[in-house]
């Protein structure tokens, strides 16, 4: 078993050695931008907040704003990922106070505005939940290349799959890059800050 897992160890070490020089050789070049340019990321959208009020893809020009999909049924993911966003606003202080926090619904049959007003009442005030029609919904899960599924469970109830990244966007409504909240509330809301 040894011998055999040692050429398997270096073929990938040549591999990845061989990917890492491309990679740098096109960069070099110039040409990184060509082949590493992202997928556009979002687009226009008319949704509802938890008030009621309309919200569209023009609340998020002038302020750095993170955006979380995720569902009010969801039993770990979100809650954990909106109680952190909560808590990089809480380290950010008044600059708080110029960031967009949105929880966008990818469950828009059970999450209505009532519903999303009811559960975002757990965290940070500042956070906006979203929701809309089915259609509206699809739009702005198509538009953030979204992956969102319907999944049955045995009691006739279901459940949610879907992406649990955080989105940064620029102040221009762009976006920048996933928001890595693996780190202390401080060390985000410091690289945050960046974009205010």
């Amino acid at each position: 078993m040894e011998r055999l897992s040692r050429p398997v160890v270096i073929i990938a070490a040549f591999a990845a050695s061989l990917a890492i020089g491309l990679l740098l050789m096109t960069w070099l070049m110039g040409d990184l931008k060509k082949i590493a340019a992202p997928a556009a990321i979002g687009g226009p959208f008319q949704l509802t907040d938890q008030s009621g009020q309309p919200v569209t893809e023009q609340n998020l020009k002038g302020r750095p704003t993170l955006i979380f999909f995720g569902f009010t049924h969801c039993p770990d993911v979100c809650p954990t990922s909106l109680f952190e966003i909560s808590e990089v606003l809480r380290a950010m202080g008044k600059d708080a106070d110029r960031v967009n926090a949105y929880f966008i619904t990818v469950d828009p049959e059970r999450d209505n505005a009532a519903a999303m007003k009811d559960y975002l009442s757990s965290f940070d005030p500042r956070m906006k939940g979203l929701t809309g029609s089915p259609q509206e919904i699809a739009k702005v899960l198509s538009e953030y290349r979204v992956y969102a599924k319907k999944v049955p469970l045995k009691d006739g109830d279901y459940t949610m799959d879907h992406t649990a990244l955080i989105y940064l966007m620029d102040r221009d409504g762009h976006f920048v890059a996933p928001f890595n909240l693996k780190r202390t509330p401080e060390e985000a809301a410091k690289d945050l800050q960046r974009y205010l």
